[in-house]
């Protein structure tokens, strides 16, 4: 009689939808690991994913806490083990990985690790990871438990993992594969609608300074000529000259505001608005203010678009709706967050709506709102300022 893994069909499907809910790499990574270690009950799980220099681009664990990972050191190199599932195509099945021939130690801190199941996960004839669980904490028939740091199914030559359990982890591989490649390329397709951006942004600067500068120059030509023989006329000139430089100055501080990569990755979404927030408030003449309001983590992606929106929303509130104030607040709401930018400029009808939408940047807006998954809502009305309120889940 079979074994499979008591969870059944239903955790298995669950763990591959999972999979494939995520598109950022690093997201995929751990969801594939935390899925693969409660699926077949195992103590700790792992996933390397190599560079070309015998290390690993990106290592993820489950099962070790923040404390004890910091303690173990840096990241293991291609060596033992992990070296073969990364060379050979066949699983690895082991009663207790220490009697391998291959086995080279590991730091002090290192959690023991004995019954061990690994396998390599291959896209075509490409290895891009090794998938690996050890003990085995859930007793099969025939297979005593694994107690946690004590003696387990080593003791009697067997391997607490079943080839059950090698079966589903192959699985769960090939759908790592999928998701993993799926998440590299929706990744590079990110980096080049950002670079294609980021482009367009240079355009445009160039294009507006390139106009500001041009007019500054026949302004002060003008002011030259008439500084003898109409003093009057030729100060009006010259304040024009003071009016154009403020202008394109305006326009550069902005743009680098808009150039500079979002320091997400390093800083979190909440500390990277309130960076922007504070350039712009000095940058402008407008007060511009920023709070948060129990805001937490979430999935890059939804970062990312609630980034680029609040960027459009202050765009339009500072350089189109002539605003005196613009307060931006992020607050959690159940699993995700909510973007809300206020100004008390203008305003607009929101019923012209191909118009505004072209020039403020709303279908923009919405697209990225709805790519992440959430929604996006505006509220103004002539003379009554504008709201933006954007809703995004938390994965």
């Amino acid at each position: 009689m079979s074994h499979g893994p008591p969870s059944g069909l239903a955790a298995v499907s669950t763990a591959l939808l999972a999979m494939s809910r995520h598109l950022e790499v690093r997201d995929v990574l751990k969801t594939i690991v935390a899925s693969a270690r409660e699926l077949l009950d195992a103590q700790y799980a792992a996933l390397g994913v190599p560079d070309d220099h015998g290390g690993f681009a990106q290592f993820v664990v489950d099962g070790v806490s923040d404390a004890q990972w910091k303690a173990i050191g840096p990241l293991p190199r291609q060596h033992g083990i992990l070296a073969a599932m990364l060379r050979e195509d066949r699983p690895q099945r082991l009663a207790d990985v220490r009697r391998d021939s291959r086995f080279e130690g590991w730091p002090s801190a290192h959690p023991d690790l004995v019954d061990f199941l690994g396998l390599p996960i291959r896209d075509g004839d490409e290895v891009i990871g090794a998938l690996f669980l050890a003990n085995k904490l859930r007793p099969v028939k025939g297979h005593p438990a694994q107690a946690p740091g004590g003696p387990g199914p080593a003791q009697t030559g067997t391997c607490g993992f079943t080839q059950d359990d090698e079966d589903v982890l192959g699985i769960l591989a090939q759908h790592a594969a999928i998701a993993l490649t799926n998440a590299r390329l929706y990744e590079r397709s990110r980096e080049l609608t950002i670079a294609e951006e980021r482009s367009r942004l240079a355009h445009e600067l160039h294009d507006a300074v390139s106009q500001k500068l041009f007019s500054l120059r026949l302004t002060a030509q003008a002011a030259v000529r008439l500084v003898d023989r109409d003093p009057s006329r030729a100060k009006g000139e010259l304040h024009q000259v003071a009016s154009l430089a403020a202008e394109a100055a305006e326009e550069l501080r902005a743009a680098v505001v808009e150039l500079r990569p979002a320091a997400l990755d390093e800083d979190g979404l909440v500390a990277t608005l309130r960076t922007q927030v504070q350039v712009l408030d000095r940058a402008h003449s407008a007060h511009v203010t920023f709070t948060g309001h129990g805001a937490r983590a979430l999935p890059a992606t939804q970062e990312e678009a609630v980034l680029r929106v609040a960027q459009e929303a202050l765009h339009n509130a500072l350089r189109h709706a002539e605003a005196g104030r613009v307060d931006v607040i992020l607050e959690r709401r159940s699993s995700g967050a909510v973007l809300r930018v206020t100004d008390d400029g203008k305003g607009f009808d929101p019923g012209i709506i191909r118009r505004a939408g072209r020039h403020l940047g709303l279908v923009s807006m919405r697209d990225r709102a709805s790519g992440a998954g959430g929604s996006l809502t505006v509220e103004s009305a002539p003379g009554r300022g504008t709201t933006i309120e954007m809703e995004v889940p938390g994965g």
